[in-house]
């Protein structure tokens, strides 16, 4: 059985709270309107977003929601004070949700959290009901796989990455499947925004990509990333179920002996092949942000 232990996974949101930064500034820059005074991250993690979303309206109010007090914690801890930080679960439905918000959103943005819940539609829903009218409902979901590693890195057979996102996707399949209650969305995120009533839907795509040769924290942050992945497709992987012990990772969803053989070389630094020697790191990725908005006349 696959579940998320995010108190675990605590300092890699900080990290990529702290990666993410600039990413996180012209996204919120973007979206917020001169006019908007309550915005809303929804699974904030670490509170990357919040903050930008703070920076970007200063004289409105920006309130993170994380269901984990572990990981809540390292948002209030990132964004300084900057934001109100509450503890809410996005499955108890929308009206804890609203009584910790406050009053209808004008923004709310949900990064890779929708899909931890069971049924994403009904989730959807739920964030549209918190909306001001005209608010806007940003869901930053998919994009494409970043791309780091050359196709041939004269280890094992090419195409090492390709086969990681292979991997990784088998996980986040079972992971979905693991959910109780889980409930297919067999149609996309433009789609399910339009089902829970939004109107003028569309998808802004991002794009980022780091100058090549990578600086030393750049490529500190690729190796990083590529750490975390393969600890979780690791056999014997623990999965974690909440704050308790977890069970094993299924075999039949961990890495391959073979690829497994050459990214622990890859990640030793005591290896002559190590990853963060190398001078042809990448780092460019491309992550999609599916928005709709309210009816402006219509009532709260």
């Amino acid at each position: 059985m696959i579940e998320i232990n995010w108190a675990e996974q605590a300092g890699h949101l900080r990290q990529n709270a702290t990666g993410d930064a600039s990413w996180n500034e012209i996204v919120a820059s973007g979206l917020v309107r001169p006019t908007d005074k309550l915005a809303v991250d929804v699974g904030c993690g670490a509170g990357g977003m919040a903050k930008a979303l703070a920076a970007a309206m200063p004289a409105g109010t920006v309130v993170a929601i994380d269901a984990d007090a572990d990981v809540l914690e390292e948002a209030r801890a990132h964004t300084a004070g900057a934001v109100r930080c509450e503890l809410v679960s996005m499955d108890d439905g929308p009206e804890p949700l609203r009584a910790a918000i406050g009053a209808p959103a004008d923004l709310i943005w949900a990064s890779a959290s929708v899909h931890h819940a069971a049924d994403q539609q009904a989730a959807i829903d739920a964030l549209m009901s918190l909306l001001a009218p005209g608010g806007r409902l940003a869901l930053a979901e998919g994009g494409l796989p970043s791309r780091c590693l050359p196709w041939d890195l004269g280890l094992g057979e090419p195409g090492l990455e390709l086969r990681l996102d292979l991997a990784q996707d088998r996980w986040f399949a079972a992971m979905r499947d693991a959910l109780p209650g889980s409930v297919p969305m067999t149609y996309g995120w433009t789609d399910a925004l339009s089902r829970a009533g939004l109107v003028d839907v569309t998808t802004k795509s991002v794009l980022t990509e780091k100058p090549v040769p990578l600086s030393d924290a750049d490529r500190a942050d690729v190796v990083a990333g590529f750490q975390h992945r393969i600890e979780r497709l690791t056999p014997g992987a623990t999965q974690g179920h909440g704050h308790g012990h977890g069970s094993e990772l299924p075999g039949e969803l961990a890495l391959p002996a073979a690829d497994l053989a050459i990214w622990q070389q890859l990640l030793d630094p005591a290896n002559e092949h190590y990853l963060g020697r190398r001078t042809d790191l990448a780092g460019l990725s491309v992550r999609s942000i599916h928005i709709g908005q309210t009816d402006r006349h219509a009532r709260t």
